[in-house]
């Protein structure tokens, strides 16, 4: 009987392939859930870093007390005074819904739905732009160059995230890049199929490194043999058709 394929291994969930949970701050990064109709302020006590994000983080304390973690935008610093609500100023930090933020302002960390807390425009370094204010919501052009058409109530904050450019920085070793995609849950390294032997991969063995078969399998393939191309429709590259 043959060995079960990593990524069915993998599929499983074993605590071998998760994301450590070491260096890690213990909550979301997300806006507290104020109701909209409340002004808020908070000041920045700390700037952390949380193992697995490439963004820092910034530790908010609010006037009753409560802390939040919030991805820090370029030029935050501890000390500083954040404002979350409606009347909230367009200034870098500032968390404010995005019907009141005027078109053309740099914005990220925008609720893709009201009171997620922040679910996109996330990554290190990025931004979104405030396009334009319709009857069918707020459009805003995402770092992809791709539009999308907001709630109005939906949150977002001003400036741009900080980090930005830390994942040009080249890997000095094998074990660096392990342990970074580790604290993702990603795998490395990738061995290919074909490079295995017959009992641990559908791809491997032979004495020449090749697949040996289709590699175009069934949507409803048996979970052993489900490696490949999954349910392709097409392969290979597209035939150009000739004008007419």
């Amino acid at each position: 009987m043959g060995k079960r394929p990593l990524v069915r291994r993998r599929g499983r969930g074993g605590n071998q392939f998760r994301s450590t949970s070491t260096g890690k701050v213990g909550t979301k990064a997300n806006y507290p859930r104020f109701p909209l109709s409340e002004q808020h302020a908070g000041e920045i006590i700390d700037l952390v870093h949380e193992r697995g994000r490439e963004a820092p983080l910034a530790k908010v304390r609010f006037e009753d007390g409560s802390v939040s973690f919030v991805p820090a935008v370029l030029g935050a610093k501890v000390g500083t005074t954040l404002q979350f609500g409606l009347k909230s100023k367009i200034e870098k930090g500032n968390v404010i819904s995005i019907q009141n933020i005027p078109d053309g302002t740099i914005v990220c960390n925008i609720e893709k739905h009201f009171g997620d807390g922040g679910a996109i425009v996330k990554s290190a370094g990025t931004d979104a732009t405030v396009f334009s204010h319709g009857d069918e919501g707020v459009t805003v052009k995402l770092p992809s160059g791709k539009f999308t058409t907001l709630n109005p109530k939906n949150r977002a904050m001003i400036g741009t995230l900080a980090g930005g450019g830390s994942s040009e920085r080249p890997f000095m070793s094998a074990g660096g890049k392990w342990r970074n995609f580790k604290a993702k849950g990603k795998k490395y390294p990738i061995v290919r199929g074909v490079a295995q032997a017959a009992y641990v991969h559908p791809h491997g063995g032979g004495r020449h490194q090749h697949v040996g078969q289709s590699s175009t399998v069934s949507r409803d393939a048996p979970p052993g043999a489900k490696v490949g191309s999954i349910a392709a429709r097409k392969t290979g590259r597209a035939r150009i058709k000739e004008r007419k």
